[in-house]
Formats: C-alpha cells, structure tokens, sequence
C-alpha cells in the first residue's frame, strides 16, 4: 500500500514532506489555525484550506485501514482468507471497494441462494456457469431429492439459479461497473404523489422532473429529497436497464446454448432483484454525500462572511427588538456591550403610547450619549425604523440589523447565565445591539446552525455541518484575534488550544485576579498549561500591555528574536513598531533559522506595521428605500438598495425592507458567466437590484443585478463563448440554467468519489 504521506500528496498537488509534517503536528495537537500561521517554516507555507484538507483526508485513509483490518480479522476467523484475497483487500484504496470485495463473505440473512446451497445445488450453479455443452435436464435430474427439497428439474434449476443470482450481483468488478453506469447514464425521476399537488406547492417544479444524476445540483437533490420525506413526492432512479444487462451478459454470458440460457435468466433476475435496489440504494447515499458536502461547504462560506461582517465597534448603542401590538423592547449599551438600560415602549398602538414612545427614546438618548440604533429586521423592523428616522436625533446612525437566531439566544443557557433576572425579549434586544457593535463575538454564542444562512441545513449530515461550522468559526475567530480581558467565555472557547473548559478557567481567573496585564500570565491558570499557551497565545491580545507585543499577533516565542533585532538596530521594539523606515532596514535573511524562515519574519514585519490589527472591513452604514415596507409595496421594474442576506448554489438572497428575502438567480446576477455566486457576491454586501417579478401569494420576489452590472463588454461577450455544457439546459417540462457542481462525476475519477 501506498503511504497515507504520499497519496495525501498526489492528491492535493504538494509534497510528501509538507504532508509528513503537518501530519506530525497535528497528530501532537496542533489545531489548524495555530499550524497555518505559525508553522510555515515546517509546512512549507501550507495555508488553513490545505491544512484542513490533509487533516479530514488523513482521517478517511485511517477510518479505511481500521475497516481493512476488521475485515481481514473476520475472514481470518472463518477460515476464508487467502493470499490472493488479503492482497484485494490490502490493495483496495476505497471503502465501496473494500466492501465489494467483502460482500460475498459477510454473514447474511437467509436468502434464496443459500437455501439451495443447502439444498446441494452450487455444482449445479457451477455447472451453469461453465455454460459447456450437456445434456442440462439429465444434469439437472441428478440433484432431484425429495428429502432436501428439491422435486423436480425446475425446481433444481431454479435454486441453481438463485446461486448464480447471488454470485452475479455480488461480483466486485461487476458491481464497479454497474455502479458506473448508474452514475454516468442514471437519472432522477420525480413526480408528485397523488392528491398531494396542493399540499405540496413548494416542490410544484418537482411534480414531472427529470435530470442526469451526474449533473444534478446538491440544491435540487436535497430538495427533491426533502419532497420524498414530505410524503409530497415520489423519487426514483432510473438506470439504462438494457445497457446494464448488458454489462452482466458481456460479462458472464460466454455461450449459446441451454446453459448460457439458464445464466441469462439469473442475470436478469439478479439484476431486478439483487442488484439494481443495491445500486439505487448506493447512489442515492452517493448522491446525498457529494450534495451535503456541496451545501456545508456553502453554508461555511456563508457563515464565514457573516461572522466576518464589518463591526460598529465600541460605541454607546441603543437596541429596538421591534413589535406592533406586543411593543418594541428597548435596551441601552455602553461601549463594552454591558446593559444600561431596558424598558419597552409602543409606538404602534396609537397616537397617545406613539408620542409616550417618542419622549422615552429621546430621554434616553440623551441620558447615555447614544451613538447608534441598532432595530431588528422582524416583525414591525421597517416601521420601527421609520418611527426613529422620523425623531431626527442629531449625530446618530440608524442600522437594521438581521436577528436571525436572536431569539436561540435568549432562550439559551449563554443568555440565562448572562441576564438572570431579565426576560428573553430583553435579552434579544440586547444580542441585536451586541450584533451590530461585533458581530463575530455576539455570534459565536448561538449554534452556527442558527444564525440563517445555508441552503438546507437541517437535511444535511448533521455531524459534517457541525464540524464544519465549528471550523469555520474557529478560522474566524482566530484571524480577527481575541481581546483577552473582555472575549467572553463563548468566543475564547473557539481560540486555538482552548475549549470550552479552559476558557471558563480564564474567565474565572479574569475575575479573581483582575485584568491580565501581560501573556505569560496565562501560565498561571488552572490546567492550562504550556502546549494550550503555545496554540492559543498569538491569537489573544491585551490592548495597552506593559509589553507592546502583548497587543499584536507576534507569538510570545518570537519575543527574544524580536529583541535581538531591536538590539541590533539599535532602538526598542516599540521604535521598529512606529518606524517604517527602522522596519524596512533590518536585514531580515540575518536572522532566519532552521525555525524562523522568510516566511515568518515577513509576517511579523507585516503586524508590527500594523499590531493587532482587525482584518474586517469598515463599518458603513445602510438604509432601506422608504415607502417600501412589505411585499404588496414592490412593483416590476423598482431599483432598491438591498443586503445579501445568503448565497447558494443557485443564486443569492437579498433583504430589501420588505420582509420577505428576494432571489437573484445564478443567472441574473451579472452580465457575463459565472459557475458561483461566490465568485460576484458575499454575505452582508450591500447591492442594488431590480424587481423582475413579484408573487404575493407565494412570497416569492424575483430580482436581478445584471441592469445594474458594470462588467466590461469584453466580459460580458465571454459568456456567449462558454462551453455548451454550461449554457441553459432544457428539461422536459421547464427551463433552467444549469450550474456546474461538485455532483459531476468523472468516471476517470470514480474511485476516488466512493470513499
């Protein structure tokens, strides 16, 4: 077998020693964020994709070598393991293949096949299979016996055919290329289950569907899917019989006579029977795997640019949780988040609380200094906002904020544990506000799985997504870094080498012994010791520490370096972190090592220009049009600013003030091709679109960008020159673009997708 080093590295294009050594790394605890920024001396400069990516392959080939020796002990204790077969086993570099290759030796139910082994007809079905000349009824007379079963002939050439059913259907080679030919020639086939068509509008364009399972999109596969669990849709997969059977006579049909007419008949009714429910069964698992990871790795971009969302920072902010006949409750922040203030007010049930409502906001905005007013986008949000333009405080912006997972935070234990004594609509008042000042610490206290965005999330293999939103909302974390004596317990939880418990530890510490003035301070607390220090240390920063270090990204281990260079150049490290000039004379090759190259130094050259630095983009703020407030407002042809509220596969969601989010379609958003929507836009962007169409009924508002596009001619005759595969497909019932996706699978390449 090929080493794991080596075939990580074939695949992902990089070298056996970058793979080794990120191997070594994590295998010792290193965590992802910590290996990608301060190891790129070993890694050869591996980035957080990569490094990720060998970790979860490493793992794969691990879960595969644990099954190979499972099976291997199980052939062993039944006495069937022979050299040819370990040497199958050993070599098979896929799971489907390993358990191909076992599948003729696995203990099974009761099967017609092994009732007529047991009945003494497998040299009959040997017999058969030779398919060589005889006289088969005086062949198969010889098996006749009452005692066992078997009465006559037919009944003796049946079961025989029952064996050679099985034996067929269970050939690895033959189910590799059955498999292939469900892959590349199979479609999905969906249609509506009687009597459900109005129950079941949302999948009305899933009612008389059919698509190529190679090319069918992980949005339309979990959707036709999720029609199916509904009990709303039926869905099959539809093989090109013929060609499949084929494959099994091409395969197992090497005469014409009455015996290659007795295989005829068990390869036919093996293939009905054994093989197609298998294989139907194995695509259908194929195909859901490639269509969640399509739609995690959608929803972890999604999550990444939401959690990356450029923050209001540190200032005094006053939040409005919007309602009509419940009232709006009100909160007052100061500039660390900390509630000042809470109270409710209505500004919708009448003249009389309208202008009670109006004297509250302005009392206590005035009392605090409020420099922001942060309003939900539910329920009464653009009539909210209206009421506070209208008040023309001086000096103040006005921000609509998404409060998607609000109210799963303050039903949380996180917000019990924070507000005690305060109710849940006072507490999302609180985390809206929170949200708008920063939005990656406010976040991070919800399950990623909550804070909406993602297409299909909850169809999804639940584990996968969770791993992968954890992930992502380490990555995030870690780059923008973590103010160590205010992060609360949720947000140090996800620093590199922490968790939940370590992070609860430094909390504790925080408030026994107050703020920490310096890093090395972190030895001190309980049951964190040096390999949590060494991951976590470069990511958490101490805003106006004794050493200036101490604020920046520069890891405590490159500190004495630091000094040296200093020392050399004659000035402090405070004086090569204010002078450009000081910096771009240090002769940095000097001071490269077997552990500190280029690489590193460069980019302690990059933060000392610009020490703890946020990497989020500015905050700016954002209105809606006015006198667009609902659906019923929109009309074609309207252009309104609008905030890209999630991107799927097929396009983006736009929030535009009225409620209801509005779809630019893949092919609506720009002028020229594009295969991503990934590609043109992010979560949180501020875009103006079109109203191309508006469905009341069904809530459905249809929008482009391609109006307001500014790509260049040349570009924009680019799309007319793409490949045909990626220009509009018809279907049998409607038109639709059809996007390329990770669903495509390259027989050259199969092997590879069955793991």
């Amino acid at each position: 077998m090929i080493s794991h080093s080596k075939k990580i590295a074939a695949e992902l294009s990089i070298s056996e020693k970058q793979v080794t050594a990120t191997l070594a790394l994590l295998d010792e605890g290193a965590t992802v964020p910590f290996i990608s920024r301060y190891r790129k001396e070993v890694t050869g400069t591996l980035d957080e994709v990569q490094v990720a990516e060998i970790r979860d392959r490493a793992q794969q080939l691990r879960d595969l070598d644990k099954r190979r020796e499972a099976i291997l002990k199980s052939l062993t204790d039944m006495g069937k393991l022979t050299p040819e077969l370990e040497k199958q086993i050993n070599e098979a570099e896929t799971m489907v293949l390993l358990e191909d290759i076992y599948l003729p030796y696995r203990p099974k139910r009761k099967t017609r096949a092994t009732t007529a082994r047991e009945k003494g007809l497998q040299p009959l079905a040997e017999l058969l299979l030779e398919q060589r000349k005889a006289d088969l009824q005086t062949e198969a007379a010889t098996f006749i016996d009452a005692e066992k079963g078997v009465n006559s002939i037919e009944e003796a050439l049946a079961g025989a055919r029952d064996i050679i059913a099985e034996t067929i259907s269970e050939n690895a080679e033959v189910r590799t290329r059955v498999r292939e030919l469900f892959v590349e020639k199979g479609t999905f086939q969906s249609r509506v289950v009687e009597g459900k068509e109005q129950e079941g509008i949302k999948y009305k364009d899933y009612f008389d569907w059919t698509e190529p399972v190679k090319s069918a999109p992980s949005h339309r596969i979990l959707a036709m899917r999720r029609g199916e669990k509904e009990e709303i849709l039926w869905l099959d997969i539809k093989p090109v019989e013929e060609e499949a059977i084929a494959v099994l006579e091409d395969s197992f049909v090497k005469a014409s006579n009455p015996s290659a007419d007795q295989v005829k008949q068990a390869i036919a009714d093996g293939y009905k029977r054994l093989l197609k429910p298998s294989m139907e069964t194995e695509v259908r698992l194929l195909t859901k795997k490639k269509a969640d990871e399509e739609a995690i790795r959608v929803f972890a971009e999604n999550a990444r640019q939401l959690l990356l969302s450029a923050p209001l920072g540190q200032k005094r902010v006053m939040a409005i949780d919007p309602g009509f006949r419940t009232g709006c409750k009100l909160v007052c922040l100061d500039e660390q988040g900390k509630l000042l203030e809470n109270t409710a007010i209505y500004p919708h049930t009448g003249a009389g609380q309208a202008r009670e409502a109006e004297k509250t906001v302005q009392h206590l905005f005035q009392k605090y200094n409020i420099e922001a007013i942060a309003i939900g986008n539910g329920t009464a949000g653009r009539e909210t906002e209206l009421f506070v333009r209208n008040l023309n405080l001086p000096g103040v912006t006005i921000v609509m904020v998404n409060e998607s997972g609000a109210s799963i935070y303050s039903a949380s234990d996180v917000a019990r544990e924070e507000f005690p004594d305060k109710d849940i609509t006072v507490r999302g008042a609180v985390s809206i506000g929170r949200r708008l000042m920063d939005p990656l610490a406010e976040l991070v206290k919800i399950d990623p799985k909550s804070i909406g965005v993602g297409q299909y999330q909850h169809d999804v293999d639940q584990n996968k997504l969770q791993t992968s939103l954890d992930d992502t909302v380490m990555s995030c974390v870690n780059a923008v870094g973590v103010e160590l004596n205010t992060a609360s317990k949720q947000i140090l939880a996800y620093v590199s080498g922490l968790g939940p418990q370590l992070a609860q530890n430094i909390v504790d510490y925080r408030d026994q012994n107050g703020a920490f003035k310096q890093r090395s301070q972190l030895k001190k607390v309980p049951r964190l010791g040096d390999k949590a220090f060494e991951q976590a240390a470069g990511f958490l920063r101490i805003h106006h520490a004794e050493n200036p270090l101490d604020s920046s990204a520069v890891h405590p281990e490159r500190y004495s370096l630091l000094e040296q260079i200093a020392k050399d150049m004659k000035c402090t490290v405070k004086d090569l972190m204010g002078d450009a000039t000081l910096r771009r004379s240090i002769p940095l090759q000097k001071y490269t090592s077997e552990t500190v190259g280029l690489p590193t130094l460069n980019d302690i050259m990059a933060e000392l220009a610009k020490p703890g630095r946020d990497p989020r983009e500015q905050f700016e703020a954002f209105s809606f049009t006015d006198g667009v407030n609902a659906i019923g407002d929109l009309k074609v042809g309207m252009k309104l600013p609008g905030i890209v509220t999630n991107i799927t596969a097929f396009g983006a969601f736009v929030d535009i003030g009225v409620h209801q989010d509005g779809l630019v379609h893949l092919s609506q958003i720009t002028n020229r091709f594009i295969k991503d929507p990934n590609e043109v836009l992010k979560v949180h962007q501020k875009v103006e679109v079109t109203v191309t169409e508006v469905d009341v009924n069904r809530k459905r508002i249809a929008l482009s960008m391609k109006e307001n596009d500014k790509s260049s001619p040349a570009e924009r005759r680019s799309d007319d020159r793409r490949p045909a595969a990626n220009k509009p497909a018809f279907n049998n019932k409607r038109q639709e673009q059809a996007p390329e996706t990770d669903i495509a699978i390259k027989l050259a390449a199969l092997k590879n997708k069955f793991k």
